[in-house]
């Protein structure tokens, strides 16, 4: 009698731990079971990935998705159609939420928010600030919780811990790798006349690559002193990864597409406000910087840093207007461009954009394709030639800095634990996004 599974996939050309070949791959109860030559099997539900490459599914380990008190420009639902449209299978989402996500009942209110609603698996982040320091360590260990957020520059509300006493006391208490948004707020605040005249040109230069620097080397001697692994997002510029790089006993490093893709000051001169974001885009030299960075390995992990705004909102003149823009959905695809293009290798961008994030942050089931593992499946057509247009975006703020370029190589497919929720660029079935679980916490 024939193997009976969930789901087949045939023909498929897999990129994983083993390298790039040619298998069928069967999930079953939501797990991989069965990887290699499996004509004489039967399933529930079949696809053929011929001329296709399917990946392990994508985490997104950086997506701002507003809710609660931001639902006019992105929800736990709109933001999650968007990842899984673009090929994401989990997310971590960020605390600067209104209210900020720094109590247990905060985060269970957003884990229960996110039940039946989000297309795609995810964790959400607590944010530390001066007043919850003492909750911290239990904190981190709750259903849904994907670690501890430190904001060093200003952000929503009262997270915001710039002094270093307070700093080392957030990494004194507990003991998961605490994500790092490193500016430094003392030199945002002498250098903010800056911001006052020029326009959005000016971003960069009111917030520098040494307002960046000054921040990350700080941490850096703070995590050195406490033992406490941190993990640096969205890293921007040439002269933090040298820092960065003689500390990856301690320091995991992020970066994004729109840092990999865009520069300063072209970026401004045809986007204006779209492209202002925190940490800024910067001159063409820090993007190289980045390049070179992927290539010896300093980065971990890319992060979308999707943080949307509404049309209305990026349309206030410079500085009143929000920093942030969207990212989720275009992730993948700019990276399988930049693939396409020789930056990266199929197998780097897995290691990207899957296994670094199960590495760092203890994972459970999540980050390879493999038997025992969820049966997370990102299946991409590296042939696909294309235009992001308005009508693909599923963000509702309605608009991306991508609009209009070309890319080869998209998402087809997205499979969340052995379910096929996406199709060429359909969606199927209900949401049944579900917490992540990581070692250390509840099974």
């Amino acid at each position: 009698m024939a193997d009976r599974y969930d789901l087949l996939i045939r023909n498929a050309t897999i990129v994983n731990h083993a390298g790039v070949y040619t298998a069928d791959i069967a999930a079953l109860g939501g797990r991989t079971v069965a990887i290699g030559d499996l004509k004489s099997a039967a399933a529930a539900e079949e696809i053929d990935a011929t001329g296709l490459h399917v990946l392990p599914g994508v985490i997104d380990t950086q997506v701002h998705f507003r809710e609660p008190g931001n639902e006019h420009k992105e929800d736990l639902a709109s933001g999650s159609l968007a990842a899984v449209m673009g090929g994401v299978t989990a997310v971590f989402e960020m605390p600067n939420t209104k209210p900020a996500t720094t109590t247990a009942g905060a985060l269970a209110d957003k884990v229960a928010r996110a039940t039946g609603r989000m297309w795609c698996d995810f964790a959400f982040y607590v944010g530390a600030t001066a007043h919850n320091v003492g909750d911290l360590a239990s904190l981190e260990t709750l259903p849904g919780c994907a670690g501890v957020k430190v904001f060093m520059g200003s952000s929503t509300g009262d997270l915001l811990v710039a002094d270093d006493q307070a700093l080392e006391a957030v990494l004194r208490a507990g003991r998961r790798r605490v994500a790092i948004h490193a500016e430094d707020e003392g030199r945002l605040l002498e250098r903010r006349a800056l911001a006052e005249t020029g326009g959005v040109a000016q971003h960069p230069i009111w917030r520098d690559a040494e307002t960046a620097r000054r921040a990350t080397e700080r941490i850096l001697k703070l995590a050195r002193k406490t033992n406490r692994l941190i993990h640096v997002l969205h890293v921007t510029s040439a002269e933090e990864l040298p820092l960065l790089a003689a500390h990856k006993d301690i320091a995991s490093v992020e970066t994004t597409p729109q840092h990999l893709t865009l520069h300063a000051p072209e970026c401004y001169e045809t986007l204006g406000t779209l492209a202002q974001m925190n940490p800024p885009i910067r001159g063409a030299e820090h993007r190289e910087a980045l390049w070179r960075a992927i290539a010896s390995g300093v980065v971990d992990v890319i992060g979308s840093d999707h943080a949307p705004h509404t049309f209305e909102e990026k349309a206030k003149p410079y500085p009143a207007s929000p920093s942030g823009m969207p990212g989720v959905q275009t992730l993948l695809p700019l990276l399988l461009d930049h693939a396409h293009a020789g930056r990266l290798s199929l197998m780097r961008l897995v290691d990207l954009t899957s296994a670094g994030a199960q590495r760092l942050f203890g994972l459970r089931g999540k980050g390879r394709l493999a038997v025992g593992y969820d049966a997370d499946y990102t299946i991409v057509d590296l042939k696909k030639s294309w235009v992001v247009e308005e009508n693909w975006l599923q963000s509702r703020c309605g608009w991306s800095p991508f609009v209009g370029r070309k890319l080869t190589g998209k998402p087809i497919g997205t499979v969340v634990r052995g379910r096929r929720v996406m199709w060429e660029d359909e969606v199927a079935g209900a949401p049944q996004g579900a917490p992540l679980r990581f070692e250390g916490g509840p099974l």
